[in-house]
């Protein structure tokens, strides 16, 4: 068993074994003893420091993991060994420039910094320079240039780089900004280049020192803007952060009461709610299973934002790991796939349209007058109306039924001697011939009695042939010269666009109508519907044309005519009209 130490690299801690202790204290140790000059040695040590605190916050994947010597290993074989280096001045006076392109080109960083050793207003030139591999100078007379030519937009381009893209301030940042692999041998490199350059800056300040004091004039006004500018994004960043956990976490509390209940409706029994989803779902997947695929799908990327917000506002909160986020990938791929199987299935029961048309011969002619009214079963329903969706109802037997009065009913002529009905039965399927069937499935009445066409005002279906979006056309021809009289309840039945042909207007309900090519003519209307315009001869001339047609065997209807209108003073007292045989 190793005892384990608690160790403070570089402002963070680390659990750290025994072994592995000792053997990183010889290393530090090693490499202290190599410099050539201890001109600088703590700064570079710190730097190093800093870069074996980064590489092991890389390895580690929680805060209770122990570094054991494969990490310490693996670490110092990326920094290298100290007695592979010689550390003196020629590594920076006499190397050859092949040599030196190879270091560049071998490594295999690449990340964009800002270079705020050579800036002039925030160093992002420099640093696209080093990334781009380009000279600074050509970076900069391009900025000008987009500037004049892009109305300013260019500016804003700048201001977001300068915000979004961070400064190289420690020598690991400048090692990845000039591509340097970040070794001991680049660290004290970069370190000592860095004091060369202060120290030759030191003795050229005579010369330099009016150049200086007006760049550094120009560069402290934009560091202040920038500063300024750096302020207000992060509080709009934060701002952000607070409104992604408020929406994410109300939103996952939302889905897992929601769907916790929707899942265990088949645990503590709701028969009503439990029929209708049955009913619907051809999948016969179990509730609970789709509740928790779809908790899955909605909710994990949803607690991705929860992290991203929490992330904002907390700038060192430590990651879930690796196999954490790959699982909550993988179950949320698994989720969707399981979910687009079961809708596939869902869909495809429905993909198909079918229909069962039935034509039934009324003995109704020209001149016989037809009563026409909807039908209810006080078994399902106590008054009678159109709908639509469904309802699952017990029939006289006690046993379920799929109950639904979405009937459509449509009125036309016909040059034809007898009245004729079609009842369309229309459903959908996964192909054809099951689309059919159950169209072929819904069960319906009617019945015709004394010129009384009565019409059930509903239809049922087996619960277990379930809902296939089942509806219903009903079509009455009637030839020419017949008289409808439509009941009330027939109202919402026939309320049709315009592309249905039906000649049954909404509001003649409870008058007789005259059957006419493509229209009806309404006989005891008032002056406000359509007869507003006629005058006593067009009444006379219609009212003459049913006189004549009477003779012994026709039974006939008094109608007062006060209901025509009080302005017809020369038409008798009563008028006659046919209403059958």
């Amino acid at each position: 068993m190793n005892k384990t130490v608690n160790i403070n690299l570089a402002g963070t801690f680390f659990h750290i074994d025994d072994d592995a202790f000792a053997k990183l204290t010889r290393y530090l140790d090693a490499i202290r003893r190599s410099f050539s000059d201890p001109q600088g040695q703590d700064e570079i040590i710190r730097d190093i420091e800093a870069r074996i605190a980064e590489l092991f916050s890389e390895k580690i994947e929680d805060d209770s993991q122990v570094i054991t010597l494969k990490e310490l290993d693996e670490v110092i074989t990326v920094m290298g060994q100290p007695e592979d280096y010689i550390i003196d001045e020629e590594i920076f006076e006499d190397t050859p420039d092949s040599k030196k392109r190879r270091t560049r080109s071998s490594s295999s960083y690449k990340q964009l910094f800002r270079d705020i050793d050579n800036k002039f207003i925030a160093g992002v030139s420099s640093g696209l320079s080093h990334y781009l591999n380009i000279d600074a100078l050509w970076i900069r007379l391009i900025w000008i240039v987009l500037v004049l030519i892009g109305w300013g937009t260019p500016i804003l381009i700048y201001i977001l780089l300068w915000v979004l893209v961070p400064a190289a301030e420690s020598t690991s940042d400048k090692l990845k900004m000039e591509r340097e692999p970040i070794n001991i041998s680049n660290i004290e490199k970069k370190f000592k280049e860095g004091y060369e350059n202060v120290a030759d800056k030191v003795k050229d300040v005579d010369i330099d020192k009016y150049k200086q004091k007006a760049k550094s004039g120009i560069t402290g006004f934009f560091t202040t803007l920038g500063s300024i500018f750096l302020v207000i994004f992060k509080i709009f960043v934060k701002f952000i952060g607070i409104l992604l956990i408020i929406i994410s976490l109300s939103t996952l509390i939302g889905l897992i009461v929601g769907l916790f209940t929707a899942g265990t409706i088949g645990f503590w029994g709701n028969e009503v709610v439990m029929d209708h989803i049955s009913v619907v779902d051809i999948t016969n997947a179990p509730l609970w299973l789709i509740s928790l695929l779809t908790l899955f799908v909605v909710g994990i990327p949803f607690f991705v934002l929860f992290i991203v917000g929490l992330k904002m506002l907390i700038t060192n909160l430590k990651s879930i790991g690796n196999p954490a986020k790959i699982s909550l990938l993988a179950i949320w791929i698994f989720s969707i796939i399981g979910l687009g199987i079961l809708a596939i299935r869902q869909a495809t029961d429905h993909a198909y349209d079918g229909d069962y048309t039935s034509e039934i011969e009324l003995p109704v002619r020209s001149g016989d007058t037809l009563r026409l009214a909807m039908n209810v079963n006080r078994q399902y329903e106590y008054s009678v109306r159109r709908g639509i969706g469904f309802e699952i109802k017990y029939n006289a037997n006690d046993e379920k039924v799929i109950y639904s009065n979405n009937i459509r009913l449509i009125i036309r002529s016909t040059e034809d001697s007898v009245a004729k009905l079609y009842i369309e039965k229309k459903a959908k399927g996964k192909t054809f011939l099951d689309a059919k069937d159950n169209a072929e499935a819904i069960e319906y009445n009617y019945s015709i009695e004394n010129n009384t066409l009565l019409l059930d005002g509903y239809f049922i279906n087996s619960f277990e042939n379930k809902y296939h979006d089942q509806k219903m056309e009903i079509i009455v021809y009637l030839p020419v010269g017949t008289i409808l009289f439509a009941d009330n309840n027939t109202y919402s039945y026939h309320r049709n666009y315009y592309r249905y042909g039906d000649i049954l207007n909404n509001g003649y309900e409870e008058h007789y109508l005259l059957i006419q090519e493509d229209k009806t003519h309404c006989l005891d209307c008032p002056i406000n519907k359509e007869n507003e315009n006629w005058e006593i001869e067009d009444w006379e001339d219609e009212v003459n044309k049913l006189i004549d047609n009477i003779d012994e065997n026709t039974s006939i209807i008094i109608i007062d005519k006060n209901k025509l209108d009080t302005i017809i003073t020369e038409i008798k007292d009563t008028i006659q009209i046919k209403i059958g045989n």
